[in-house]
């Protein structure tokens, strides 16, 4: 179920467009910028403690991974208009009829969201009636068992929306590292915010927990778009 969960995430929201480049360099770099960031967090919280223990991180990853599409869905369509608007007159108007994909994507994430709040309203409800009982708790059970599958589309839709941001690359190909930047600025404020402060440690450790991340997104992404500019002539402007 985890596995076809997996495949039908990916099959929606990492869908090859004409814009795309794939560059194994760059997806390299990409992951190993992630991993040595990944462990680099857990160092520090190793080292320093953080405020809810290592369940307090797990929570905090999810939220985060839950958190990244959506705020791609408020502030995306800023960054995206910006960019047509930036583009050459005479190209406004094809990129604007290669926003179909992305909103496609946009609204089956919507949908997943709004599909699992219902499913688990809808169990809690059943569970709570004095009558009809056994009909409630079969529906209930059938309810929930298909949370199972449910639950786990979420986190990959989740992750793969992030990832390849809601297929943007089929507008243009430069859209997906842009909004990575935006995004990874957007989350670490956000995380900032609902931590209530810094995290523990002296104040250099601090700092590089709260910017390593997305200074490192940042210039990885800068230098995905030079590559992308002296490697495949991809301009915005010309």
């Amino acid at each position: 179920m985890i596995r076809s969960a997996r495949r039908r995430a990916e099959a929606i929201f990492n869908q090859p467009g004409g814009g795309r480049i794939e560059d194994r360099l760059v997806s390299r770099v990409q992951l190993w910028r992630a991993v040595i960031g990944a462990a680099a967090t857990l160092l520090l919280i190793y080292t320093y403690g953080a405020d809810d223990g290592w369940s307090g991180v797990a929570n905090d990853g999810v939220v985060k991974l839950i958190l990244a599409p959506l705020l791609l869905i408020l502030t995306g369509p800023l960054v995206i208009l910006g960019f047509i608007r930036y583009a050459p007159a005479a190209q406004r108007r094809l990129l604007r009829s290669r926003l179909r994909a992305p909103l496609k994507a946009v609204g089956w994430y919507v949908g997943i969201l709004v599909g699992v709040g219902l499913v688990l309203a809808g169990s809690a409800v059943l569970l709570k009636q004095n009558y009809g009982t056994l009909v409630n708790g079969l529906v209930a059970l059938g309810l929930l068992l298909g949370l199972t599958w449910l639950l786990p589309f979420l986190l990959f839709a989740s992750a793969y929306a992030a990832r390849y941001a809601f297929n943007t690359a089929n507008v243009h190909a430069v859209l997906p590292a842009a909004l990575t930047v935006v995004l990874v600025w957007e989350l670490m404020l956000f995380s900032v915010a609902l931590e209530g402060g810094m995290p523990h440690g002296p104040p250099a450790a601090q700092w590089c927990a709260v910017l390593g991340g997305p200074v490192s997104v940042t210039a990885v992404a800068l230098w995905e778009l030079h590559r992308m500019r002296t490697r495949y002539g991809v301009r915005v402007r010309v």
